[in-house]
């Protein structure tokens, strides 16, 4: 979906952009520099557990404010690259100048701002916060620091996080899935050697390649420990070894996994139209009373009270009619450039 101020009456391109085309993203406050010339795209897409966006905007002030974040419920971290322009991002201390290429984290449960100095383009991912976890361990450190293709891991992901949106839509699920998962792992490599980890340890990247062969088998039914582990090139004796390290198992993080993705489904507006059946199926689960029990236990909600209450969440956001307009503003001043 494509989302432009271009045709938008100047008066309403700000409120357009606010109300529609920035609305999936986390709550933040919006200053434009210049708010009569103001213009900017946003161009959506999406691969398995992963959303993308482009955006192209001109000058601007974004900030996430404390009450934003302490009411926030995010399971999400958000991962930008620059393309073009300069920026200014600051969170949990740390201030960094972007100029042209470059990329940086920032965690929506805390505070942050983002300036964006002059007409900017950038490509922003919404990450599962455990799918994070997973790969750099805890990341507090590595909020609003830059990444430049100095390197030729950051080069390497950049350059593959740019091929993504215009693909995106051509990969089935299987496929997209992979992608997603190779993306990930080449984003975490890069942040990881940004902090100076080191990358060479057995354990480590045993461990890594491990739970990226347990997110690319996930969707297989009946998926047992003995796949995982002869996949991963170890044992059963020594994966289970490493994950109890993390107070946890191959079946047991094969189930969290699981419940993670449903749940990232159900909270995806672009899986609205989904079963909750389908969505279980998807993610390997083959007995749905089994499925409702675990997703309470683990969320304190059933998979339906669940996808209600997402359903009345988005339902307070503001509404697109399915003529172009806002609600509240008139079809005249404001007509959506979206196309499925």
């Amino acid at each position: 979906m494509i989302y432009s101020t271009e045709d938008v009456h100047p008066r309403e391109r700000l409120s357009y952009w606010l109300e529609v085309a920035t609305r999936g993203y986390v709550e933040h406050e919006f200053r434009a520099e210049d708010a009569n010339t103001f213009s900017g795209t946003v161009e959506i897409s999406a691969l398995p557990g992963v959303s993308l966006a482009t955006f192209d905007a001109a000058p601007a002030h974004v900030r996430r404010s404390e009450r934003s974040a302490a009411r926030a419920d995010s399971g999400d971290v958000l991962i930008a690259m620059q393309q073009t322009g300069e920026s200014l991002v600051s969170q949990d201390g740390h201030d960094s100048v972007l100029r042209g290429r470059g990329m940086f984290l920032v965690d929506p449960l805390r505070p942050f701002n983002i300036d964006l100095k002059t007409y900017c383009t950038s490509i922003v991912i919404r990450v599962p916060r455990t799918t994070l976890e997973a790969r750099l361990g805890n990341f507090a450190g590595l909020t609003a620091r830059p990444i430049t293709a100095a390197t030729g891991v950051s080069a390497l992901a950049m350059g593959f996080l740019e091929l993504l949106p215009d693909q995106a839509g051509r990969l089935d699920d299987v496929a997209g899935l992979k992608v997603a998962e190779q993306m990930l792992d080449l984003l975490a490599l890069a942040f990881t050697e940004s902090r100076g980890a080191a990358l060479s340890s057995p354990r480590a990247v045993a461990l890594l390649r491990l739970k990226g062969t347990v997110e690319r088998l996930l969707i297989e039914p009946g998926l047992k420990p003995e796949r995982v582990a002869a996949e991963a090139g170890i044992s059963v004796r020594y994966a289970n070894a490493l994950l109890a390290e993390e107070h946890t198992s191959i079946e047991r993080y094969i189930a969290e996994r699981r419940l993670e993705r449903c749940r990232g489904a159900l909270d995806d507006v672009g899986h609205a139209h989904r079963s909750i059946s389908e969505i279980a199926f998807k993610w390997g689960f083959s007995d749905l009373s089994h499925f409702g029990r675990r997703f309470k236990a683990r969320y304190g909600l059933t998979p339906t009270e669940y996808k209600r209450r997402v359903g009345q969440r988005m339902a307070e956001q503001p509404l697109v009619r399915t003529d172009g307009a806002i609600e509240g503003l008139t079809h005249d001043t404001l007509v959506a450039s979206e196309h499925a």
